[in-house]
Order: C-alpha cells, then sequence, then structure tokens
C-alpha cells in the first residue's frame, strides 16, 4: 500500500443502496468519503455528507437510491502512481479530502487521505506524554513557581539514575552545562581545549566564552565520532611542544557514544580531562553503563528536539561532588553563604525553573519508551534502504547501543550522482522537513583559524560526513504511514 494508502472495502457503495445506509457507511468509515461503482465494479462518483445535504434539500428522501445523485468527476489516480505526483494531485484539488486510487478497469483499489500526504513531518519533535502537566500543575497548586522547588530537586535525583552518576545539577541549557564545565577547571584565556570537529555550534561557543582556544579533531569512519587516532596524534604533537590541552570535549553525535575506552586510555596518560557532551545521548549506554557515565563530567540538552525535553533546558552531572557544588554556586549569580547578598566571584543565571523540571520528571519517566521507538524507527529504515548500492548509515560499534536520536543516511557520490540537497528539496516538497548533518567546525567562521587534526594524514572524515549525509525525521511520534512516505521518497530519489 502506498503511504497514508487505506483499504478501501468499508467505503464502497453501490446505486441501488439508500441514503439511510450511505450515511451509515460514512460515519462507520475512517474517511468521511464514499465511492459508488457501478455492476463491474468500475468508479461511478464519490459521495461525502455535503453531496447527501445537497439532495435531501432538493427533496430525495432516507429511503431514496443514492443513484439520485447527479454524476460528479471523482478525483482519482492510477494505483502506481508516484507520490510527487500525489501531492501535485491533491495541489490542484485543494477542496477534495481524499484520493480514489483505482486499477487499470477503472477499478478502487485503495485510497489516500490529504491529511497523510500534505501534513507536515517534523524532523524530531516534542512527544509529550501524560503526567508532565501533573508536575507543572503541582508546581502552580504549591505556588513553587520560582527557579527552586520539589519538582527541581527530584528531577536532579532522577537525573543521576538516568546518567548513572552521583551529582546532577539541573540548568537552563545544555550549553550552560559546557560553560561551568570549563568554568570549574579555571579554563581560560590562551588554554587549547580539543573539540569534536564534527558537531554543532553550541559544543565550541563555551569555549569562545572563556577566550580559550578550540583544536578541532576530526572524526573516524565508524561512528562519526572523535578520532581516537587523530586525538593520540594531536596529544603526542602537543606533548612535545610543552602545549597539552587543559580539556578534551567529545560529543556523542546523534545519540551514539563516542570510542570512551580508546578516548580515555589516551587522555589519561596525559593527565587531560574529558568532558562528555552527551547532550544528544541521553538514554544510549556504552559498556554497559549509560552514555555520559565516563569522562570527569558530561552535559545534557533538554531541548524542545532532543529525545526528551523540558521545553529548553539541560544538565551537568558528575562523580566529583566538589565540581558540582562550585558548578551550582555558579549557576545561581554566585552568591556567597551569607545572610546578606554578598557576591565575590563572577557568576551566572542558569539554573532551570521548578516548573520546567516539572515536565522533565514526566519525560524522564518514559526515556526508555522513547529510546525504544527511535530505535524501532532506525531498524525501519535500515531495513528499507539498506539494499540501496551507496546508501549508507551511522554505524553502531560493538559495546555500544545508541538511542537513535536521529538516523542520518550519508550517499556516496560516486554510486548516487545526486546531493542529499537535492533529496532535502524533494522531501521539503511532500512536506517532509529533513536537515544536512552537521557543519563541521573547522568549516565555520566562529573557528576560522582553530587548529584541525585530521582522521589521518591523508583523511578528512567530518567534511565528507557533512557533504553527503541527511538527517531524516525521527520523533518517536513518527506514524507508520509517514516514515513510509520518508523511504518511498528516499527510494525514488536514488533511482535518479
Amino acid at each position: 500500500m502506498k503511504a497514508g494508502e487505506i483499504n478501501i472495502d468499508a467505503h464502497i457503495v453501490h446505486p441501488h443502496m439508500t441514503f439511510r445506509h450511505v450515511m451509515a457507511c460514512l460515519d462507520a468509515a475512517p474517511i468521511k468519503l464514499c465511492v459508488m461503482t457501478d455492476e463491474s465494479g468500475a468508479l461511478l462518483r464519490t459521495i461525502v455528507d455535503g453531496d447527501i445535504r445537497r439532495a435531501f434539500l432538493s427533496g430525495s428522501a432516507m429511503e431514496s437510491p443514492v443513484s439520485d445523485l447527479p454524476q460528479n468527476d471523482a478525483v482519482y489516480a492510477g494505483a502506481d502512481i508516484d507520490p510527487h505526483d500525489l501531492v501535485a494531485l491533491f495541489e490542484a484539488n485543494p477542496a477534495i479530502s481524499a484520493i480514489v486510487l483505482v486499477d487499470d478497469a477503472k477499478a478502487p483499489v485503495g485510497l489516500v487521505a490529504r491529511n497523510t500526504v500534505m501534513s507536515g513531518i517534523l524532523l524530531s519533535p516534542p512527544h509529550m506524554g501524560q503526567s508532565e502537566s501533573a508536575y507543572v500543575r503541582k508546581a502552580f497548586d504549591d505556588n513553587w513557581i520560582a527557579p527552586a522547588g520539589p519538582n527541581l530537586n527530584a528531577f536532579e535525583e532522577a537525573l543521576k539514575t538516568a546518567s548513572g552518576r552521583s551529582q546532577a545539577l539541573a540548568l537552563s541549557s545544555g550549553t550552560a552545562g559546557l560553560h561551568l564545565a570549563l568554568c570549574v577547571l579555571g579554563i581560560g584565556r590562551g588554554d587549547a581545549v580539543y573539540v569534536s570537529d564534527l558537531t554543532f555550534a553550541a559544543t565550541v561557543q563555551p569555549v569562545l566564552y572563556q577566550d580559550a582556544t578550540p583544536v578541532l579533531i576530526d572524526s573516524e569512519p565508524q561512528s562519526w565520532n572523535m578520532s581516537p587516532a587523530a586525538l593520540e596524534r594531536r596529544l603526542a604533537r602537543d606533548a612535545a611542544a610543552g602545549c597539552l590541552p587543559r580539556a578534551v570535549i567529545v560529543v556523542h553525535l546523534y545519540g551514539q557514544s563516542a570510542d570512551m575506552a580508546a578516548i580515555l586510555a589516551i587522555t589519561d596518560r596525559y593527565g587531560i580531562p574529558v568532558i562528555e557532551d552527551a547532550a544528544e545521548s541521553l538514554g544510549a549506554s556504552y559498556g554497559n553503563r549509560p552514555s555520559g557515565a565516563h569522562g570527569l563530567m558530561s552535559v545534557y540538552s533538554f531541548n524542545g528536539n532532543k529525545i526528551i525535553t523540558t521545553s529548553g533546558g539541560g544538565a551537568l552531572v558528575s562523580d566529583r561532588a566538589d565540581l558540582i557544588d562550585r558548578a551550582r554556586m555558579l549557576s545561581t549569580q554566585g552568591r556567597d553563604p551569607a545572610e546578606h547578598y554578598q557576591h565575590s566571584h563572577i557568576a551566572f543565571n542558569y539554573r532551570m525553573s521548578n516548573v520546567l523540571a516539572g515536565i522533565g520528571m514526566g519525560q524522564l519517566e518514559l526515556l526508555g519508551d522513547r529510546v525504544a521507538r527511535r530505535r524501532e524507527i532506525f531498524e525501519t529504515y535500515r531495513d528499507a534502504l539498506q539494499d540501496i548500492p551507496g546508501l549508507s548509515f551511522q554505524d553502531e560499534p560493538e559495546g555500544s547501543r545508541g538511542n537513535r536520536w536521529l538516523t542520518v543516511i550519508s550517499l556516496d557520490p560516486d554510486v548516487i550522482p545526486r546531493h542529499p540537497y537535492q533529496l532535502l528539496r524533494e522531501l521539503r516538497s511532500i512536506g517532509v522537513e529533513s536537515r544536512p548533518a552537521w557543519k563541521p567546525m573547522h568549516m565555520q567562521p566562529i573557528c576560522a583559524g582553530c587548529a584541525f587534526e585530521p582522521h589521518s594524514p591523508t583523511e578528512v572524515v567530518s567534511s565528507r560526513l557533512f557533504l553527503q549525509s541527511l538527517c531524516l525525521p525521527s520523533g518517536s511520534t513518527l506514524s507508520q504511514d509517514q516514515q513510509q512516505r520518508i523511504i518511498d521518497c528516499v527510494r525514488a530519489f536514488t533511482k535518479g
């Protein structure tokens, strides 16, 4: 069946049937439209509520046959119609709610509803459950609206469990968490910080806030995360030059953990602390521990497009109470422990509110379900598309389990001679949002002049992935029909 197509049997009526019978069919049918056929089964017309109302106004009765209706020009299409042509047919007929699909004998074989074809499909929309509103309502009922309260305390406790950490601090954003992590490590002007090159700008911005110097480390081809080979090569060179970094920020891209065992083995030799940017990987795991449970500190994001959301928000977690205590002080304007308002440190207003933490409490209850659904969506894409020559997916290395926050496909230009941006526009034409892979930091204006370490002396991975990859809709509310619509478009695109 086509994406959006439903079984037509419940919609078929015949000329001898009465208006009463047809009204009952309309009432029971999934789409409020009936399809009239002749004795041979060929399409005669469609019937909607308005047709029946007009017939009654013209004198027809409940027991009159629907053959009394005047002939109309039913909008139909061949059962093998291309999805793009189907969209064009709806656009040319804005008043119709569905299109009848027919075979070569003009016998109806299916029905496609407008809202399943023309409705917008977002990349990763929020997915609310049942309990979030109860937590928020309690915050209002108890007048805990300020950035403190029981929801916030409970959310931080729940985050400890979800992250596998002993300490958690809920914040206004994941970016705030990264900034505080650098602050508590005393990183400042002129200090070098190694950062994953293939990431969103929020990973590198806090380094720039501190007037520190980003050194960008390329990806490796399997998981698309920080290349241990590039990291080791750069550390050896900088150690020999006496200019080691103060920290390494490792990103877990699209919900897939980096190779933390290899990375930590390298950084531990040099005594360099690792901060995990796990903004996209809550609910993933590496080595039987949660993603974000391996470095000195880790950061999560609860932005509206993440696997769970607090509308906007983030968290900093660690097993070091002293680091989180200092970060907590800095997140609340740096107030000293005194009866009066005294401030000895330049600090920030980064705390999450008790109201938003209530949303987070309800969302965390559903984390396992959300991960399971995103993985199911990835597996559906993979099963449906993996036979296409030149199309590949981000790998999940042995010992890790990604949350598949986003499913990303890569198109080999030597096999598929079309650019991912062309696919982006094809998807957009049928109401589907997609996005290019992250543009690497070494290609961004804000990092002009920053040092970059490639995966190998002969291979740069991050820029290749950017130029060849596209993120597909992966939200946990994505329906099977919607996903099939996307799959059909990708398959048609790769056939050229």
